[in-house]
């Protein structure tokens, strides 16, 4: 049978926490309301200000744009989902929520690598960086680091959409593509062919780029001046920070998705599998706001005077 003959998919995940799930829901109004507070105040504070207008800031704002687009593409459906009795999202729905969680995952590898090459750049050629990173390539990256992962994402989609399948139920607290390319009756090798591709060509090959620039960078911090060594730390430590804690958090989803946790308790689990796109959005930029200078007197000009 084909999977539009299923109107809906049931989410499992979900188990009865009674009074339990107002706290859960006011906990996650508040992260959320703070998602959105931090992301648009620096995505304003730079747009507004020229002397942000720099390659390094603008793949910054491109990231906090990022924040705001993934982290609404799960956080409306979680509430809903906490305070209805009824766990069970329509198969177009689903497939949506499934684009907007891949492609935030995609783009935001994309920013993180091309924040470590522009940090590379301005490090390990200081020189060259004006020439080097033009405003007309950084348009170019910023284009491709958004376009990339959605052509990627509409190609897993149109694969997925199209399995016949025999069940309905999904044992996640929101929509994943594996756990209903699971659920196929038909053969899924294309599937898993075109997903470990894609999975090569845009994490792999970006977190070996990001790897290769920080090999790079150490380099010339440890043979370089002691400004050259409190400017890689100052710009560097913010980014390598975000990269670790959202590798982490996509690192437990994959490993969770893929293989048994039965060992982990549920409420553990289903928080680190969710852990990279509902702390990662709040992460990246308090952390970006207190350790680059530039913005984080900014932000303290806009709610500090003197007298």
């Amino acid at each position: 049978m084909n999977s539009t003959q299923f109107s809906n998919f049931k989410l499992a995940a979900y188990f009865d926490t009674g009074l339990l799930k107002y706290l859960f829901f006011m906990s996650l109004t508040l992260l959320y309301v703070l998602i959105l507070c931090a992301n648009v105040l620096l995505i304003v504070i730079i747009c507004m200000n020229r002397s942000l207008h720099e390659p390094m800031y603008l793949f910054l704002c491109s990231l906090f744009v990022n924040e705001l687009y993934g982290s609404t593409g799960l956080f409306p459906f979680l509430l809903l989902q906490i305070l209805s009795d009824i766990h069970t999202v329509s198969v177009p729905f689903c497939f949506l929520q499934i684009f907007c969680l891949y492609s935030y995952v995609g783009v935001e590898f994309f920013n993180l690598a091309i924040m470590s090459y522009d940090r590379y750049l301005a490090i390990c050629y200081p020189l060259q960086y004006n020439t080097q990173m033009t405003s007309n390539k950084v348009a170019m990256l910023i284009a491709a680091t958004w376009f990339s992962p959605f052509l990627a994402v509409v190609g897993t989609i149109s694969l997925s959409s199209s399995l016949q399948l025999c069940g309905n139920i999904l044992n996640k607290v929101a929509c994943d593509n594996y756990s209903i390319v699971k659920l196929a009756c038909s053969d899924t090798t294309v599937n898993n062919i075109y997903g470990l591709v894609t999975t090569t060509l845009i994490v792999v090959a970006l977190l070996i780029l990001i790897l290769y620039t920080y090999v790079k960078i150490l380099k010339v911090c440890f043979s370089g001046s002691k400004q050259t060594r409190q400017k890689a730390v100052s710009t560097c430590t913010p980014h390598l920070a975000s990269l670790l804690n959202f590798s982490f958090g996509c690192f437990f989803d994959v490993v969770q998705t893929r293989f048994s946790m039965n060992s982990v308790p549920v409420m553990l689990r289903i928080f680190l599998s969710l852990y990279f796109i509902t702390c990662q959005p709040l992460f990246s930029p308090v952390l970006y706001g207190l350790k680059m200078s530039k913005i984080c007197n900014l932000c303290k000009s806009l709610f500090c005077w003197k007298e």
